[in-house]
């Protein structure tokens, strides 16, 4: 039987406090399942402070990191975070996590830009603290990277036995990582160091083959795992456009016919709402996530598709 769908918005650009409040309060009263935030310096929000925020302006909203960038962290720190978040806003904490690879933000850090394979890495031992962290009441850990004794995160988390984890990334690696450990895996597009992505890993081919591979690598635990796919532009067109907007329209509809590209939703309500059930049946795609600017346009599909 198919999982239900959820879906999520990720904002993180607001005009101010009560503006931020209001888009978690419509994010709620539009059916969204979680206001997701993304890790970054520049011109958004620190993760933390606005995901407690919006989870205190909200009942049932969960709320999430889109994802935290490992190497801006200390994780022993991040879980007792997370595990404040999570008893705070009752129980409605998801934590993503990836290793980080925007070089700008390191730069700006101060932190040294390493080798993906040791990124990684330090990710890998992370992933199993945090873990460790959030479910056990005391934890000594040894590894390459990180080392711990004793180390307790009071108050402990409400979720048991740990706030649902997710994993976020494109490298083989960390998808095998994500197959040993995660509930949610995500599947975004692979960019570069400045953040454009990949034609060729845009492609729907493309994904197919990635979580193939995923769930080959999960085995027994595939079933288990919740698969996100991360979508960077979606329109519907049930609406009567103006001029931009069908220069828009038919823009987009050129560049999704070229790559045919899951990252890209865009279409009438019906096509859409086929897509996303076709996509689900076919490589188990069932949590959404849509970008702020398109919340109120999607919202239809979220009506209709959400839980079913």
């Amino acid at each position: 039987m198919p999982r239900p769908f959820r879906f999520a918005v990720t904002a993180r650009w607001p005009k101010n406090g009560p503006h931020w409040r209001d888009v978690a309060r419509r994010a709620e009263d539009l059916g969204y399942d979680v206001l997701l935030v993304t890790d970054h310096m520049g011109k958004q929000l620190a993760p933390i402070p606005a995901l407690m925020a919006a989870a205190d302006a909200t009942t049932r909203l969960r709320v999430g990191s889109f994802v935290f960038a490992n190497d801006y962290r200390n994780p022993v720190m991040l879980a007792k975070e997370v595990a404040t978040l999570d008893l705070l806003s009752g129980g409605r904490v998801e934590v993503g996590i990836g290793a980080g690879w925007s070089a700008f933000d390191y730069r700006e850090l101060g932190i040294s830009y390493d080798a993906p394979g040791v990124r990684v890495s330090r990710l890998e031992e992370s992933v199993v603290l945090l873990k460790r962290l959030l479910s056990e009441e005391s934890v000594d850990f040894t590894g390459k990277h990180y080392a711990v004794r004793g180390a307790k995160v009071l108050p402990r988390p409400i979720q048991r036995p740990h706030p649902p984890l997710m994993i976020g990334g494109g490298g083989p690696r960390v998808m095998r990582l994500a197959a040993r450990h995660a509930d949610i895996v995500t599947f975004a597009p692979q960019t570069s160091v400045r953040g454009r992505a990949r034609l060729d890993a845009i492609r729907e081919n493309a994904l197919a083959e990635r979580v193939t591979q995923f769930r080959a690598a999960a085995g027994a635990r595939a079933d288990s795992i919740e698969l996100n796919v991360f979508v960077f532009d979606a329109a519907v067109t049930d609406r009567a456009p103006s001029l931009m907007d069908a220069v828009s329209a038919q823009l987009r509809r050129a560049a999704n016919g070229i790559v045919r590209s899951p990252f890209v939703l865009y279409g009438s309500r019906s096509s859409l709402r086929e897509l996303l059930i076709e996509r689900r049946e076919r490589l188990g795609i069932s949590y959404i996530s849509v970008p702020g600017n398109a919340m109120r346009e999607f919202a239809p599909i979220v009506e209709e598709l959400r839980g079913t």
